[in-house]
């Protein structure tokens, strides 16, 4: 009798355990059976609860479709599986030409989970712990001083380097972290949380090499290379970017208790506890802008930047929908595979029963047909099963590029927080402005002057001075925000261009290559089987 056992791949297919981890997957189990034995010599119970044999997975006992096989490792043989970047090739965020031999690469992987107790604020012994990883870092870039090497880090430092980041690159689409889900650690075991996790980071590190500007950062070279504690202070680098020393902000802006400022705290977006008083003053700013109170000082007047605005916004909208649809066609295929592999089953077990029971001769022959079927049932639920690995690999950048859209609407929303401060000190100034006419009209009504409104408007013309000065720090911050909006659309239509290309490609040449794999397993059971025509004609 046949065997079940397919040909073994000239080129291994997606892992298992991948495959299931990925968010367009499902965690249904495909129907299995022992492809060592016959399956009619195979007891039920093997049948229903075959043993796993982790070294030939249904995902590497499948050779490609063949006609797909050379036209689909054109495009895609650039992929690496383990997450690899190469040049500018792997993820969002990066271009996907591929890299020649002396292009530059950052190949980043995280392993090594390891659990460490906290050494301080620990009241009962062994209370605090907390996971490390092992991040090694390949590289032929000049900017690290170094080929390899190696540094472990916290989750803690992760969202440490997303910070300093978000605090010096302001109008980067820079992808996102991944969120902290301390909720799902306690409800998913242990061992499964930290192993997605490490994976969701080693998917953001390589992203964040991906990044033309931000794999040549500081910040990202401190985090992969510094040993010890992540060494990663506030950044100052918007401040020496703009002036060439520190100003005095206005107390006006953060308070009467505030004396020099950096000016950085200016071109960030306010926050609590002492920005309090600026964050009241940005918020009437906002609310006089969009309840039509006296027009702001300073508008958006971009209108390519508006209209590429609206239109990425409803791309996002069609980019969710379609991920939905993709979601629910991985599903679908996945289920049928699942059915027909239960199918094959049946049909095993229903042979094994007319073989075992068999009277007459044409019992034993229906039963090698029906053999024949479970055959080719088991089969085309093995293809169902690829098919679906490999339509999730190529639409999983619908979810990538969902990931980049998020990071696009950070980077817009610097633009709005930038241009809301410089509309804020723009209106403190016209204050100010208006208080020493005032004044000065005032005082001016009395011989000799008043001491007192000459000492406030000195003080008011200080104010005044050192406003315009954290004005122009504003504004300056405010354009480079926009130059960097505007390289971050170019650069994101290019890569969307290309990604989609070689989504699209990938996905049609799978389903048309498998789908002719699954037609030839059928159109032989077919000819085996025509002789039913013939006899019943």
């Amino acid at each position: 009798m046949e065997s079940l056992v397919l040909d073994e791949p000239s080129n291994g297919g997606q892992s298992h355990s991948d495959f299931h981890n990925h968010p367009l997957s499902s965690s249904l189990p495909f129907a299995e059976i022992a492809t060592d034995d016959d399956p009619l010599l195979s007891s039920p119970s093997s049948l229903m609860h075959p043993q796993q044999n982790p070294s030939s997975s249904f995902n590497s006992i499948l050779e490609p479709p063949s006609y797909a096989d050379a036209i689909f490792r054109s495009f895609d043989g650039d992929h690496n599986s383990n997450g690899e970047i190469n040049g500018h090739g792997s993820s969002p965020g990066s271009l996907s030409s591929s890299p020649s031999s002396s292009s530059e690469y950052i190949r980043i992987s995280v392993t090594d989970p390891q659990k460490e107790q906290e050494l301080a604020n620990s009241l009962v012994p062994g209370g605090n712990t907390y996971i490390t990883y092992l991040i090694t870092t390949r590289t032929n870039m000049p900017h690290f001083g170094g080929s390899e090497f190696s540094v472990r880090r916290r989750f803690k430092d992760v969202v440490t380097l997303s910070d300093r980041l978000s605090e010096s690159y302001r109008g980067l689409f820079i992808p996102i972290r991944p969120d902290k889900n301390a909720v799902e650690s306690q409800v998913m075991q242990k061992q499964e949380f930290v192993e997605q996790r490490r994976v969701a980071l080693e998917k953001y590190l390589c992203r964040l090499a991906a990044h033309p500007v931000i794999k040549k950062s500081d910040e990202l070279r401190v985090f992969l290379q510094v040993q010890g504690k992540l060494p990663l202070v506030r950044t100052t680098d918007v401040a020496s970017r703009m002036l060439d020393g520190a100003v005095k902000l206005p107390w006006q802006l953060f308070g009467e208790s505030v004396g020099v400022v950096d000016p950085s705290e200016v071109v960030q977006p306010a926050k609590g506890g002492r920005d309090l008083l600026r964050l009241f003053k940005e918020l009437k700013q906002s609310v006089t802008n969009d309840w039509g109170g006296t027009k702001p000082p300073l508008v958006e007047e971009d209108k390519e930047f508006l209209e590429k605005k609206e239109k990425l916004q409803d791309f996002e909208q069609q980019l969710g929908n379609l991920s939905q649809q993709a979601e629910s066609l991985v599903k679908a295929q996945q289920d049928i595979g699942e059915t027909m592999g239960e199918l094959g089953l049946a049909f095993v077990k229903l042979t094994k029963f007319e073989t075992e029971e068999a009277i007459y001769n044409s019992q034993r022959v229906r039963a090698a047909d029906m053999k024949n079927v479970a055959t080719a049932a088991v089969k085309a639920s093995r293809l169902y099963r690829e098919l679906t690995a490999q339509t999730v690999k190529h639409l999983e950048k619908l979810h990538e590029h969902l990931g980049v859209m998020l990071a696009v609407n950070n980077a817009f929303s610097d633009r709005s927080s930038a241009l809301l401060t410089v509309q804020t000190l723009l209106s403190e100034l016209s204050s100010l402005n208006s208080r020493i006419e005032k004044l000065e009209a005032a005082s001016s009504k009395i011989f000799g002057g008043d001491r007192s409104r000459i000492r406030k408007i000195e003080e008011l013309k200080e104010t005044l001075r050192v406003t315009e000065d954290a004005k122009s720090c504003a504004i300056r911050e405010y354009e480079r925000i926009k130059e960097n909006n505007k390289n971050e659309l170019e650069r994101l239509d290019k890569e969307k261009h290309d990604d989609f290309l070689s989504m699209l490609k990938g996905f049609v040449v799978n389903q048309a290559g498998y789908a002719e794999k699954m037609a030839n397993v059928w159109e032989i059971v077919a000819d085996e089987t025509s002789g039913y025509a013939k006899d019943g004609s």
